[in-house]
């Protein structure tokens, strides 16, 4: 962010350095949408941060249906497909152009050889007029006087310019092969006439791909179909859209008065889509799905029992198997005769208890950088687009683990997960080169209003995160700071600094916050994403960073970013299992 010196070491002791396709020249585009309406509407609301509604002609756009599943569409379209063809064969082996590629250029020239411009003006008309220069005659036109002579013949001229422009047009893109010579006229009413074709038939050429008929249009169609064959088309088109509906209702998209929306329940599955994408390569051994540390007081029973032991809980014994066995021993005990009447007596050797292991938890508060830096490659669609995914991880997996995000920018603010998609970085409000800004936030009149809000306060950030994970009952507690570059804001007191390019003193501060999140246990995981401006300064506030507070670094590609914080979650869990 930042050409401002440091002194960095050559080597990054301690650091962990992660590189996942990261590409310092062409940064990588947002991921693909996962799948369908949802993913569509997901996409937008990352990048954009908009909730808006989306209309039926955007829903059958998102939506993948089987041309095959809709009977008749793929003869009907192939049979539009070979009209047009024969239609526009017809035309070129009908039709020659080198006549009116002639016709056009005489009529210009001869046009203005009569043309007596104003003796200024003699000499640049004639160049033009020779160059054929359709720009430079049209800028000679706005220095005259429109009501004069000259200047409505200029118009004319300019006009017979342009014709000559789209005749050679037509010949160059269209081989004809015919002997029947066109007028200028016919050839400008070919040429549309053939454009025309083009487009329809890439249209349909499209819809037999993916059958969305509804982009071709039917209005052009019908100078060349017959009304059956629209007729059907339409028919079909009425078909394909109800698909479409069904399709975004499974998909947990809701209609509403003014279009379609996301609802809670396109969000979850959303994510489960996230889930599948990043675990469709990974393989069994490391998906974290494990049997976990067995344990005698443990919460969680599994299948398997064993024999009771002294100082065993009561709430694990498995009473059936336990009186089971009492039976089967008094039965030894008699000779195998029938048992007579009185209570089953049941001894320790009799009982059997259910096989526990514990379930650690674990807190996580996850810092979003929505910085003015963040807008560049997408990276805030990337960083959301992470967060849904860890969400609906620790939703599924782990829902007795803590998960809080953190949105970072001159301030910092807990994001509820409803609210991360409407997140967007802060649009940069100062520009000059040097800025050294501080302002007093125990003054009443002082508000967020008030501020430039494109900083980057990873203080502010790690002791809000600090006081979430401080309260939750468990010795396992990280911090996922996810940012581009240094910090540019802390406070000192009440009084908020905003310091560009970056200072020691906001590096000091922040360091200080990082070292008090390590006196209470919490682990500081810093993974920075690659910038446009990223220089050593950044990388070296990242070691310093991770080799104060015992953490990690990690430089990660933004489209990998979902994938490698999802990984990373799942190895700290396997950790703490075993």
């Amino acid at each position: 962010m930042t050409d401002h010196p440091r002194d960095v070491a050559p080597r990054l002791g301690g650091v962990i350095h992660t590189y996942l396709g990261y590409d310092p020249v062409r940064f990588p585009p947002p991921a693909a949408p996962s799948g369908g309406a949802v993913g569509m509407a997901m996409e937008h609301m990352l990048m954009h941060g908009s909730m808006r509604q989306f209309s039926d002609e955007e829903l059958a756009n998102a939506i993948d249906i089987d041309p095959a599943s809709i009977q008749g569409l793929g003869p009907s379209l192939e049979s539009l497909r070979a009209m047009l063809l024969e239609r526009k064969r017809r035309i070129l082996e009908t039709h020659e152009t080198t006549t009116v590629r002639r016709d056009a250029r005489q009529a210009f020239h001869g046009a203005a050889e009569g043309m007596q411009p104003p003796p200024e003006l003699e000499k640049a008309f004639r160049r033009h007029v020779a160059e054929e220069q359709l720009r430079e005659l049209e800028r000679l036109w706005y220095r005259l006087d429109e009501r004069s002579l000259f200047a409505r013949r200029l118009l004319q001229l300019i006009e017979r310019l342009s014709d000559r422009y789209q005749v050679e047009q037509l010949a160059s893109r269209h081989a004809f092969t015919g002997r029947t010579p066109l007028t200028v006229p016919e050839a400008l009413a070919l040429k549309e006439e053939l454009e025309t074709i083009d487009r329809l038939l890439e249209q349909i050429e499209r819809s037999m791909k993916d059958a969305r008929v509804g982009r071709i249009d039917l209005d052009a169609l019908a100078e060349f179909a017959e009304q059956n064959q629209l007729d059907d088309l339409q028919r079909m088109a009425r078909q394909i859209e109800e698909l479409a509906r069904q399709a975004a209702e499974r998909e947990g998209l809701e209609r509403g008065p003014e279009g379609w929306r996301v609802s809670p329940r396109a969000m979850r599955i959303y994510q489960q889509g996230l889930l599948r994408t990043i675990f469709e390569n990974l393989q069994d051994a490391r998906s974290g799905r494990h049997a976990g540390v067995e344990s005698p007081d443990g919460a969680i029973e599994l299948p398997t029992t064993r024999d009771w032991q002294f100082g065993d809980s009561a709430s694990s014994l498995d009473l059936p198997q336990s009186f089971t066995n009492a039976l089967i021993r008094e039965a030894g005990e008699r000779g195998g005769g029938p048992r007579g009447p009185g209570p089953l007596r049941l001894t320790p050797a009799d009982m059997q208890v259910h096989r526990t292991r514990k379930s650690p938890k674990a807190a996580t508060a996850v810092i979003m950088d929505m910085s003015g830096s963040m807008r560049y490659g997408g990276m805030h669609a990337h960083c959301k687009r992470m967060a849904l995914a860890l969400d609906g991880l620790i939703r599924s997996e782990y829902p007795g683990d803590f998960l809080q995000f953190i949105e970072m920018y001159t301030l910092a603010r807990p994001c509820p997960p409803g609210d991360i998609t409407g997140l967007l970085p802060k649009p940069v409000s100062v520009f000059s080169p040097v800025v050294r800004l501080k302002a007093d936030m125990s003054d009443p009149r002082i508000g967020e209003s008030s501020l430039p809000l494109h900083f980057t306060n990873v203080q502010r950030s790690l002791q809000m995160a600090r006081q979430f994970l401080s309260a939750q009952p468990t010795p396992n507690r990280q911090v996922i700071l996810i940012t581009d570059g240094l910090p540019t804001a802390h406070f000192e007191g009440s009084t908020l600094f905003m310091l560009y390019p970056p200072h020691p003193r906001t590096e000091q501060a922040t360091l200080r916050e990082g070292e008090r999140c390590r006196r209470e246990g919490i682990t500081i995981n810093v993974i920075l994403l690659p910038s446009w401006n990223q220089g050593e300064e950044d990388v070296g506030f990242a070691r310093r960073m991770a080799e104060r507070t015992g953490g990690r670094v990690a430089f990660v590609g933004g489209r990998e970013l979902d994938r490698f914080v999802v990984w990373d979650y799942l190895k700290r869990r396997r950790t703490m299992l075993g």
